[in-house]
């Protein structure tokens, strides 16, 4: 047998592959090159191999990134502003002015880098974003070196970004042409909701993804108050009207999706839409608990999201996946709810399908990106270690995050951020803090 040489070898005490549930590898070995996964190894067989550069991680659990499916990463400027707060009261009277005041595009590279630094450093590799000014988001992803969905959002009403939905479009399609190709960044559409968004722009929005092969990113049915309002208005709930103007498809990620009937489960079901579960936000925001039990049941994609910083507070993937599966016992008072195997699932693989890149990520296997987290066990909070899956779920806090890869790139190592300065976010960070205050 010939010898074989590559880029990188990543030796780990646990390998968790997330093909198939509870499976783990122990002590075995990561070929990558060119940024892909070309061979898993056993012990015996690494011996015949050799690489540029060999990593052992002997307390290490090495499994997939996590894809955080529902972000607005720029608000990560305005955590902690306006807590404890009604959704609409947060939103009309708190988050939106200050928006109207601030953001701009270097608000938004600012934000962005900001939140990457922390998402790296909580074990994140794939950001599904939603906000304004989509090309500095997109720098903003070249330059940390994260996975990122740029949604465009669009809504009826002006704000410092667009004057109206065809505003909104329009410069969407612009700043989208300026990164076609990019292999970490890829565009979606993304109005708002059913409560900002009219009948004709959710007819064009379809339309449009359908000629340009994009996805549709949407909040939907987060709170009653939202459901109440569309029946007094269309005479409908939210999810029966987006049905009649074709938005329901497996291009759709719709966010939260917490008030439910069984029938509207059946038809997500049927048309293959995919939800993005906010578990914190939901509970923050008092929005309520999303039936993911009955949605996986009903054979329904459903993946986890942060949403942003003004709302959760933390952009903390493993934390939310906690969160995702205590939430779902809760919820339904079934402790075997969403078990820990489960709620990994729901934060790699799940994701990745949401966003149509299964081939690419959201498993270890030979041929898939190297999108990569390894998590140190040797700590006394994780200490005894019988499973590794439930530690990751229930027992690890993102300081354990030791590495993290995207693309075969190594962007955090040892806890310290590689593609990214964290004094020079941190002091960004607090001359935005100096500017709201001072308006």
């Amino acid at each position: 047998m010939s010898h074989r040489h590559y880029d990188q070898l990543i030796t780990a005490r646990w390998i968790i592959t997330v093909e198939q549930d509870g499976v783990i590898l122990d002590n075995h070995s990561l070929a990558i090159s060119d940024g892909r996964i070309v061979a898993i190894l056993s012990p015996a067989e690494v011996a015949g191999v050799s690489a540029n550069e060999h990593l052992n991680l002997d307390n290490h659990v090495l499994m997939p990134g996590l894809v955080n499916l529902h972000g607005h990463s720029a608000m990560t400027l305005l955590r902690g502003m306006a807590d404890d707060k009604a959704l609409m009261d947060w939103l009309q009277n708190h988050i939106w002015p200050a928006e109207g005041k601030h953001v701009s595009d270097a608000f938004v590279f600012d934000g962005a880098l900001l939140a990457m630094g922390e998402m790296f450093r909580s074990g994140t590799t794939t950001i599904n974003d939603m906000y304004f000014f989509h090309a500095a988001m997109a720098r903003a992803a070249l330059a940390a070196g994260m996975r990122t969905f740029v949604g465009c959002s669009i809504l009826e009403f002006p704000t410092v970004y667009g004057q109206n939905a065809d505003d909104y479009i329009s410069k969407a399609m612009a700043e989208r042409s300026q990164f076609l190709g990019e292999e970490l960044v890829t565009f979606t559409l993304a109005p708002h909701a059913p409560y900002t968004v009219a009948d004709d722009t959710f007819r064009k929005v379809v339309t449009l993804a359908e000629q340009q092969d994009m996805l549709i990113h949407c909040h939907i049915h987060e709170t009653m108050d939202e459901v109440n309002g569309s029946v007094e208005q269309y005479q409908q709930r939210p999810l029966a009207r987006l049905a009649n103007l074709g938005l329901l498809s497996p291009r759709l990620i719709a966010a939260h999706m917490v008030h439910l009937t069984d029938a509207e489960i059946a038809l997500v079901a049927k048309h293959g839409v995919s939800i993005a579960h906010n578990p914190t936000s939901n509970m923050k925001l008092a929005s309520g608990i999303a039936p993911v039990q009955k949605l996986l049941a009903a054979g329904v994609n459903v993946g986890i999201g942060t949403d942003g910083a003004a709302s959760n507070n933390k952009l903390d993937m493993l934390s939310e996946t906690r969160m995702g599966a205590l939430l779902a016992k809760v919820g339904t008072l079934d402790p075997t709810a969403v078990p820990a195997a489960t709620a990994i699932r729901m934060a790699t693989l799940h994701g990745a399908r949401a966003l149509g890149i299964e081939h690419k990520v959201g498993s270890i296997t030979v041929g898939k990106q190297a999108d990569l987290i390894a998590v140190d066990l040797a700590q006394i909070e994780t200490s005894p270690n019988f499973d590794p899956i439930s530690h990751i779920v229930y027992a690890a806090g993102r300081e354990q995050v030791s590495h993290v890869w995207v693309n075969g790139r190594n962007v955090l190592r040892e806890r310290k951020l590689t593609t990214l300065d964290e004094a020079e976010l941190k002091a960004r960070a607090d001359s935005w803090r100096v500017r709201i205050l001072g308006n």
